[in-house]
């Protein structure tokens, strides 16, 4: 099996990797190879389990870049290229470049290869949702985005419905929650610091509260993350009839919920660390975002998530404090 990543040096793409590696196979077929690429930078060879693994610099919204990238007809491509939701509304132009336009030639390069109908598994988000909104939305709610980064998400989960459609692709849409602790530097995501408000004082840093402590929101972690990716590649797509795009399970927790987490897994000390620094932008954008959702169709299918946020905390503590291994002294 031949599997394409595209996207494959952000966060998620670069733990999908090399649990492919690491697995050596996708579901029940062996991977012969792997193509990891990206527009800023491709990771390099991951495991000798794959005996063909290549890393290429690539940017899908450059004319003839996605046609390079199927050409060798990939049986199963990972979309997981984008622009992230703060970096999105504030450079309007390179949001819909890279989220739209790059989707859509993508697309359309599959499309013009007879006879090729590879899966498809793109990372949509929980922002293609906008206020006003239930207390819990269910999965077939309507799609009104009210940021840029969530109207892209939104037309691209269009898109892949109508190519699934007319047999184009054989296409999973799944929206992630936001994916938290995500290890690393904080990234320009208006959600970084659901991350940061726990990463950094398990690391002995202080870090800012931009929201109230009563901001609610939904949360996996990155082993989720990746789970749901590989699920959704080897999923039987005729369970999902004409609607290809389906929410993820997670957790919903206000950040008072998540500092107790902290607090139960590192201690008072960690807890002092976070200072709170009101953000009226980041706030605003907050604001309109969902809360929690039905994921009920999801879970019917057998994707899985954490069953509350201090199992969360606990992820990251296993997959990605530094030093843990040794005895993290952040960790109580």
């Amino acid at each position: 099996m031949h599997v394409l990543i595209v996207g494959a040096a952000g966060m998620i793409g670069r733990k999908l990797a090399a649990r492919l590696a690491d697995d050596g196979a996708l579901g029940e077929r062996p991977l012969s190879r792997l193509t990891l690429a990206d527009a800023v930078a491709a990771p390099a060879a991951l495991a000798p389990a794959v005996p063909a693994c290549e890393a290429v610099v690539a940017d899908l919204a450059e004319p003839g870049v996605a046609e390079r990238l199927v050409a060798s007809r990939p049986d199963v491509v990972f979309h997981l290229a984008a622009v992230v939701s703060g970096e999105a509304e504030a450079d309007f132009e390179k949001g819909y470049r890279v989220n739209l336009d790059g989707n859509r030639r993508l697309l359309e390069a599959i499309r013009a290869l007879a006879g090729y109908r590879p899966r498809l598994v793109f990372s949509s988000s929980i922002a293609v949702f906008g206020a006003p909104l239930p207390d819990v939305v269910g999965d077939g709610d309507l799609l009104a985005p009210l940021t840029s980064y969530g109207t892209q998400k939104a037309i691209a989960e269009l898109l892949l419905n109508d190519y699934s459609r007319r047999g184009c692709v054989d296409g999973v849409g799944i929206r992630l929650p936001t994916i938290t602790v995500r290890p690393g530097a904080p990234n320009l995501a208006a959600s970084g610091f659901f991350s940061s408000i726990v990463r950094e004082p398990l690391n002995g840093l202080e870090t800012r509260l931009p929201v109230p402590d009563t901001v609610t929101h939904w949360h996996a972690s990155p082993r989720a993350a990746v789970g749901f990716l590989l699920h959704a590649a080897t999923l039987d797509t005729a369970l999902l009839g004409e609607r290809r795009c389906l929410t993820m399970p997670g957790v919903a927790v206000t950040v008072a919920g998540q500092i107790e987490a902290l607090r139960r897994v590192a201690g008072d000390a960690a807890v002092r660390l976070i200072r709170r620094e009101p953000d009226e932008a980041i706030a605003r954008i907050v604001a309109g975002w969902p809360r929690a959702f039905d994921a009920r169709r999801a879970r019917r299918l057998g994707f899985r998530a954490e069953a509350d946020f201090d199992e969360i905390v606990r992820v990251y503590v296993e997959d990605d404090l530094p030093g843990h291994a040794a005895g993290s002294p952040a960790v109580a």
